[in-house]
């Protein structure tokens, strides 16, 4: 299972600010856990910009989540709330009629295959690994991100919109180097 590091997050957040939609789409689906069908499938109706909130609904059986609208003090590149109101901006000079939030330069929904196709120029651009090119590393880098940070499972479980602490459970297995310095710090205790 491969995540992008908080600072290669940034970086391929950099390198996709370049375009307003392709910054909002892989931020929504680092900052929400999104799978890149569900961003696809993102409609207008889902975003309340006078409340500052967002409805999403999950596939493959996780709950439907609802999260606020917020902006990252000191980081412009994490601020959800201007980075989508900005491409929401954008996108009406498009003149797209259809429902979704994110649309290609055709016209209508973005197929998750073009996502896919950007994420991995963008991450590429960015100069990450090859196995860290797709999109689904976001949700990935979440999850491993707010255990790093000592969030609790059940937490977790539900920014990501798992049905089941289980399969949360894979972002709390400790890495080898975690395990590595886990021992040695205990070591320096003991003797």
């Amino acid at each position: 299972m491969q995540a992008l590091t908080p600072n290669e997050m940034l970086k391929v957040l950099k390198v996709a600010s370049s375009s307003k939609r392709n910054h909002a789409m892989i931020l929504c689906a680092f900052r929400f856990g999104m799978r890149a069908s569900e961003v696809c499938g993102l409609r207008l109706s889902d975003i309340d910009v006078k409340d500052g909130a967002i409805t999403i609904r999950r596939l493959k059986g996780s709950r439907t989540s609802v999260f606020a609208l917020a902006n990252v003090q000191g980081q412009p590149l994490l601020s959800v709330a201007r980075v989508l109101n900005a491409w929401l901006e954008e996108r009406k000079t498009w003149l797209d009629a259809s429902d979704f939030v994110f649309v290609s330069q055709k016209g209508g929904k973005l197929d998750r295959s073009a996502f896919f196709r950007m994420f991995q120029s963008v991450a590429t651009e960015a100069g990450m690994p090859p196995e860290k090119r797709h999109p689904h590393c976001c949700k990935h880098s979440l999850g491993f991100a707010m255990v790093s940070a000592n969030r609790s499972l059940t937490t977790v479980q539900n920014a990501l919109g798992h049905r089941s602490v289980a399969s949360t459970g894979i972002y709390a297995q400790p890495s080898r180097e975690q395990v590595d310095r886990a021992i040695q710090a205990t070591m320096l205790e003991l003797f």
